[in-house]
């Protein structure tokens, strides 16, 4: 506690013989004041810009993140009982050996580029595609889906401009 005390004297001290201390005290008690409110308004602007404001952008873009996902969720939701009707239809069975081809002809039908293509024992294939807008993906799996082809598994991460990134897992047949 003395160490504190001792620091803060000589702190004190500092200041007293300081020129900035010395001019402070010539100016009139006016001018001090209006320099103490120049200062504290300051602070409070500095405290502003870099405080208040970058967290208002973050929730601002949280906010705008959750309105997306929100109206995915309800997209999504809409095309759930669609999609349901469809795992009842019977599907087309498809040849293993046939698989490769079939998607390879397809994405290039439906403008998908791929990027690395893995044959799998038992007619299954792991692909992995260049950025491809959501929406022609989803048409593009409906359409395979369509032909027999099953998603075993599936990866996305977004990209630039509404666009994903995916690896798939296919199988051919149910």
């Amino acid at each position: 506690m003395t160490m504190w005390r001792e620091w803060q004297q000589g702190l004190h001290l500092q200041w007293q013989r300081s020129s900035l201390a010395q001019r402070w005290q010539t100016l009139a008690p006016r001018d001090r004041l209006a320099l103490l409110v120049l200062g504290g308004f300051l602070i409070l602007a500095l405290a502003y810009l870099l405080l208040w404001q970058p967290v208002q952008r973050q929730a601002q873009a949280a906010r705008m993140a959750f309105e997306e996902q929100r109206a995915l969720y309800t997209y999504l939701q809409s095309r759930a009982p669609e999609l349901r009707g469809r795992d009842l239809q019977p599907r087309s069975s498809l040849d293993p050996a046939r698989l490769q081809g079939l998607v390879t002809a397809s994405a290039a039908q439906q403008g998908i580029t791929i990027e690395r293509l893995d044959a799998e024992g038992d007619g299954a294939l792991q692909i992995g595609l260049q950025p491809v807008p959501f929406e022609q993906l989803l048409r593009w799996v409906e359409a395979l889906q369509a032909q027999g082809v099953s998603v075993q598994e599936a990866g996305l991460d977004r990209a630039e401009g509404n666009r994903v990134v995916a690896r798939l897992g296919l199988r051919a047949g149910s």
